[in-house]
């Protein structure tokens, strides 16, 4: 199961012209589909910060990350569920440097998988987005197909 929401600003990347970047998204997947190796929400969220930023910040699109600052590793409370987070400040070559967290909790829905939200924002856009997404984060009420809603 995953979700995912993006910013509805958007831009040509600075890196690669032809590719379209956005101002910020978030998106969640299993930690397993994510090839993420730990098991327990501080190690996964450890595990997954670099490859989130590379993601978010790397490669074509915004040239290469030439540096980062980690701005919090810290425990936290989601949909119920003690999770770990960790947030870095990613500066890259070319355009908008960025804010990138990996949020890890238990699946309140699946005992024993961990999900994985991760956020990459643009630093033109607060870092305060990543804060409300993250205690809005709740647990799924009801059954249903996710088709009908």
């Amino acid at each position: 199961m995953s979700a995912a929401v993006t910013s509805d600003d958007s831009y040509k990347c600075p890196g690669d012209t032809s590719k379209v970047c956005t101002k910020g998204g978030a998106y969640s997947a299993p930690a397993l589909a994510l090839k993420l190796k730990a098991t327990k929400p501080e190690a996964a969220a450890k595990e997954d910060i670099s490859k989130n930023a590379e993601e978010s910040y790397g490669g074509a699109s915004y040239g290469k990350i030439t540096s980062h600052r980690e701005l919090a590793s810290e425990a936290v409370t989601v949909a119920g569920q003690k999770g770990y987070l960790v947030r870095w400040k990613v500066v890259t070559s070319k355009g908008d440097d960025g804010y990138v967290q990996s949020l890890a909790f238990p699946s309140p829905a699946a005992s024993g998988q961990l999900v994985v939200v991760r956020f990459g924002v643009d630093v033109s856009t607060k870092a305060t987005v990543i804060d409300e997404i993250t205690k809005g984060i709740k647990q799924a009420a009801g059954g249903g197909d996710g088709e009908k809603v």
